[in-house]
C-alpha cells in the first residue's frame, strides 16, 4: 500500500524507514487528539455561555420568549404536589388542568372547581404584562384553596408532556393567553407566541395524551370585529378582525376545529364579553378608571364618529364562571387515542355575555357614585387601535345548551369590584399605578 507513495529526492523512502512511519503516525494521532481536546473545550465554552449564563444571552430581551426560561419543576416532591392538587374529591368529579390559573378568570374558575370537589391543577408563567404581584396574590389565594399552580409556559412541550404523564386529566380549561387589544400594536409577537403557538402546543399534548381530555378554552367577543349586526350570534361572520388580538383568537378557533377534525379532540370555545369583577385585570377600563378617579387623574372616554356611543356588554365574573363550569360539565369525551381519531368528536362555540350593553360613560357615572368622587373626564374620538364601537352578545345558544343565565347587573357587579379594590389596595398590598 505504501509503495505507491512517491519518495522525496535526497531523503529516505518511507517504506524503508519504519521509524519515520511510526513518527508520522504519532504526529497524526497527536494532531487528532489535540483537535479533539480543543473541540471539547470549545463546545464546553458554548454550553457554559448559552446555558449557564442567562444574563449574557440576548434571547430573554424578547418578552414573548422570556417565560420559556425554565422554572424549577420535577422530582418526587413536585409530582406528589401535582397529584394531590389534581385528586378528585367528589363522587362525580372531574380532573382539570387550568392554564392561566393565576389570571383573572383562571383564579375564579379554579377556585369554583376546587370547592365543588373537582381535581384542579394550575399552570401559569406569571409574565409581566401587568403587575405580577397581583398574580402572586391570586396564587396565594389558590394555594389556600388547595390548588397548586405549576410555574411554566404552555409552549414548554416537555413540561406539558410530564403533567399528562403524572395526571390523567379528564378535562383542560385553557385560559392562558396574551390579552389586551391595544398592547398588540406594541408587542405583536407575544400574541402569536401565546395565542397561536401556545394553543397548538397545548393541543399537541392533548392529542397525544391517553386518555385524551375534553378541552374548553377562552376565545373572545373580539372575533366579531367589524361585524355591524347586533346582537352578535355564533352564526355571524368573524372574518373581519379589528385587532391582532382578535385575529389570533379567530385563528385559534380555526386551529381548534382542525384538531377536532383530525385527532378527535372534544373542543368548546367560549367567546367572553368584557369580563369584570374582583381580582380583575389592571389593563381593563373599569379597573384603571377606578384607579385614576381615586388619584384625581383625568380619564379618557371614547366616543364614536358623530358623537356616537361606545358601549360594552359587561359580564360579571361569577356569571362567566358558571358558563365555564357548565361547558366543562356538558363536554363529551374526546374520541382519539394515541394521536389517532376513532370517531367524530364534539365541537362547540358559545357566547358568554350579559346581553345588556352599557355605554362607557354610564360605567364612569356608576364608579363616581360608588367611589363618591367626581371623575375628570376627557371625551376623545375612538382611536384606530383595534377597539370596536360596541359589543352585544346573543346568548340564546348558551342558554339552551348550557343553562347559562347571567344574573348580575353592572351596578351590582361594580359595587363588589369597588369593595374588593379598596380592600386590596388599602390592605398593605402594592399600590395601584
Amino acid at each position: 500500500m505504501l509503495k505507491h507513495i512517491p519518495s522525496t529526492p535526497g531523503k529516505f523512502k518511507m517504506e524503508k524507514s519504519p521509524y519515520v512511519l511510526n513518527k508520522s503516525r504519532w504526529h497524526w494521532h497527536s494532531s487528532i487528539m489535540k483537535l479533539t481536546f480543543w473541540s471539547f473545550i470549545f463546545l464546553g465554552l458554548i454550553f457554559i455561555f448559552f446555558f449557564r449564563s442567562p444574563s449574557s444571552n440576548p434571547i430573554p430581551q424578547d418578552p414573548s420568549r422570556r417565560s420559556l426560561r425554565t422554572h424549577n419543576w420535577g422530582g418526587p416532591a413536585w409530582e406528589k404536589r401535582v397529584r394531590s392538587s389534581a385528586r378528585i374529591r367528589s363522587r362525580n368529579g372531574i380532573s382539570v388542568l387550568v392554564t392561566g390559573a393565576a389570571g383573572f378568570v383562571g383564579t375564579h374558575v379554579s377556585t369554583a372547581l376546587k370547592r365543588r370537589g373537582d381535581g384542579v391543577l394550575g399552570l401559569d408563567n406569571f409574565n409581566d404584562y401587568y403587575d405580577p404581584s397581583l398574580k402572586r396574590a391570586r396564587q396565594a389565594l389558590l394555594d389556600r384553596t388547595g390548588v397548586f399552580v405549576v410555574e411554566g409556559d404552555i409552549n414548554d412541550s416537555t413540561l406539558l408532556r410530564k403533567l399528562f404523564e403524572v395526571v390523567p386529566f379528564t378535562h383542560v380549561m385553557h385560559l392562558a393567553a396574551q390579552a389586551g387589544v391595544r398592547y398588540a400594536m406594541e408587542n405583536p409577537s407575544s400574541y402569536v407566541h401565546s395565542n397561536v403557538a401556545g394553543l397548538v402546543s397545548l393541543l399537541e399534548a392533548c392529542k397525544s395524551a391517553n386518555p385524551q381530555p375534553a378541552i374548553v378554552w377562552a376565545s373572545s367577543s373580539s372575533v366579531y370585529g367589524l361585524n355591524s349586526k347586533v346582537p352578535f350570534s355564533e352564526k355571524d361572520r368573524t372574518d373581519q378582525p379589528a385587532s391582532l388580538y382578535a385575529a389570533t383568537k379567530k385563528a385559534g378557533e380555526e386551529i381548534a376545529h382542525t384538531y377536532n377534525h383530525i385527532y378527535g379532540l372534544s373542543l368548546t370555545a367560549l367567546r367572553f364579553f368584557t369580563v369584570y369583577g374582583p381580582w380583575g385585570r389592571p389593563d381593563m377600563a373599569y379597573f384603571f378608571f377606578t384607579r385614576d378617579i381615586l388619584k384625581g387623574r383625568t380619564i379618557s372616554i371614547f366616543e364614536a364618529a358623530n358623537h356616537g356611543t361606545v358601549a360594552r356588554d359587561f359580564t360579571y365574573i361569577d356569571d362567566i364562571v358558571k358558563g365555564c363550569l357548565a361547558a366543562l360539565d356538558t363536554a363529551e369525551k374526546s374520541t382519539g387515542s394515541g394521536g389517532k381519531k376513532k370517531g367524530p368528536a364534539q365541537f362547540r362555540v358559545y357566547n358568554l355575555g350579559n346581553t345588556s350593553p352599557v355605554p362607557v360613560s354610564d360605567l364612569v357615572s356608576i364608579l363616581e357614585r360608588l367611589l363618591k368622587v367626581d371623575a375628570k373626564r376627557n371625551v376623545m374620538k375612538l382611536p384606530q387601535n383595534g377597539d370596536v364601537r360596541f359589543t352585544h352578545a346573543n346568548i340564546s345558544l348558551a342558554q339552551r345548551e348550557l343553562g347559562y343565565k347571567p344574573s348580575t347587573d353592572l351596578q351590582t357587579g361594580m359595587k363588589k369590584f369597588v369593595r374588593w379594590y379598596l380592600s386590596y389596595y388599602s390592605g398593605g398590598n402594592k399600590a395601584a399605578g
